[in-house]
């Protein structure tokens, strides 16, 4: 064997959501640092890059994903020294200052040479891979997102046409299942308002989207309800962009030694906690196509995991650097849905939107509590994973809290231990140790 890349060796470390407004370099204090000493010493270094980096290029966009979310380009040395190397691009602040903040984020990327996935100036540069050498071999990224604003998927280019800049998606179709009498109720009331008539007329009027609905479906303002014994909000997953975005794990595989496909994806259908319906299928269809580990992120707190085929699927990783609450400039949009005038500051605003800490993420602990997987493969074989509990400072002051550090006791118990229950449905199997989750592979 003359080539490393040869003996099927690898180890990853990935975390969830980094929205990071300061300098991660200054801090001293040992568990601190032993956390990025863990990041460091594996192969594959991964984040969810949910900021834009730019010098405020671009325009704001009407609507964002919460906070406005960009930092300055001098960022990119912090990320350096943390030591990550794959980003994911594909997130609600994706376009928040629409396309030329995603572009100018591409350009200060790829200027400093670092690997990332899901943004493009066209749905291709989007959905295709980013591709990172290392010495156990090339692993390829595929990052999308199911929670954006409609405007901000990437489009298609035709021969006539070009395609919009925007991001890697994957749709999602929601639909309630009702029982008859619920039913006949819906129909009932959609006659009554008139909103049957409506139907009758934009269907002449040839504007009207064309019914698709099948036998014991009805639609109802854009919802569609279906007739079933077991009522609930259900979520299916939008074939086009689970089939486009399959083809390239399937394309990736031909072209890397490691494939790995990263989700954002905020949904739920009841239970925060709990992804969405459609998310573990589509997952291990991922697994399926060749990707060796599926990570998602985006609700801010913890989902269980699952190993599906010798292949780890996290379903969130929670937040890693949460600092939402020091981005240094915020457009008018913001401060006005807070009713605040122009003589406002990003202090008021921030007091204004958690009412003082009193409500929003400050307030509950789930958001300021996550978890560092290390994973480690041999011959091509999972044969490790260690969950590091991580805390982000809950209750501390807004210039602490966001910058992470490893757990210690009941804390830690506490994280692995939630780790524990929300893996249990799952099949997973996890054990709290040396401080430490420890996951049977």
């Amino acid at each position: 064997m003359l080539y490393d890349e040869e003996s099927g060796n690898m180890t990853l470390t990935a975390t969830g959501d980094l929205l990071i407004t300061r300098r991660l370099s200054p801090y001293k204090e040992p568990k601190y640092l032993q956390l990025f000493d863990i990041i460091r010493s594996s192969d594959i270094r991964f984040t969810n890059l949910e900021m834009l980096i730019h010098d405020y290029e671009g325009y704001p966009a009407a609507e964002s994903g919460g906070t406005y979310c960009v930092t300055e380009p001098f960022m990119i040395e912090e990320l350096k020294w943390a030591g990550f190397n794959l980003f994911a691009r594909a997130n609600n602040h994706t376009m928040d200052y629409a396309a030329g903040g995603l572009l100018a984020t591409s350009r200060h990327l790829d200027n400093a040479g670092l690997v990332h996935a899901g943004a493009g100036r066209n749905m291709a540069e989007a959905r295709m891979p980013g591709y990172l050498d290392t010495s156990s071999g090339r692993a390829a990224l595929i990052s999308a997102s199911s929670s954006f604003a409609s405007w901000g998927r990437a489009g298609h280019s035709r021969r006539d046409s070009e395609g919009r800049p925007g991001l890697n998606s994957l749709r999602y179709d929601t639909y309630f299942v009702v029982d008859e009498a619920s039913m006949q109720k819906l129909k009932q009331i959609s006659e009554t308002l008139g909103f049957e008539e409506l139907k009758r007329k934009r269907s002449l009027s040839g504007f009207a989207r064309p019914d698709d609905s099948r036998e014991n479906e009805f639609r109802l303002l854009n919802h569609r309800f279906v007739l079933g014994d077991k009522p609930g909000v259900y979520t299916e997953v939008h074939r086009g962009d689970a089939d486009e975005n399959l083809r390239w794990i399937e394309d990736a595989k031909r072209q890397a030694d490691w494939v790995i496909f990263t989700l954002h994806t905020h949904e739920s259908d009841m239970d925060r906690e709990v992804p969405a319906r459609f998310v573990p299928p589509f997952a291990r269809e991922c697994i399926d196509a060749g990707a060796c580990a599926f990570i998602g992120h985006g609700p801010h707190i913890l989902r269980g995991m699952e190993i599906y085929k010798g292949a780890p699927i996290f379903y969130s990783l929670g937040n890693f650097v949460f600092q939402n609450e020091t981005v240094r400039k915020l457009p008018f949009d913001l401060y006005d849905q807070y009713k605040l005038d122009d003589g406002s500051t990003p202090a008021d605003l921030y007091d204004a939107r958690t009412a003082k800490d009193t409500r929003g993420f400050p307030a509950d602990p789930m958001y300021w509590e996550a978890v560092l997987p290390f994973c480690r493969w041999e011959k091509g074989v999972l044969c490790e994973i260690k969950l590091y509990p991580v805390t982000l400072g809950y209750g501390k002051g807004r210039t602490l809290r966001g910058r992470p550090m490893l757990a210690e006791g009941e804390q830690a118990e506490k994280i692995i231990g939630d780790m524990i229950r929300m893996s249990k449905p799952f099949g997973t199997e996890i054990e709290f140790k040396n401080g430490l989750g420890i996951v049977r592979v």
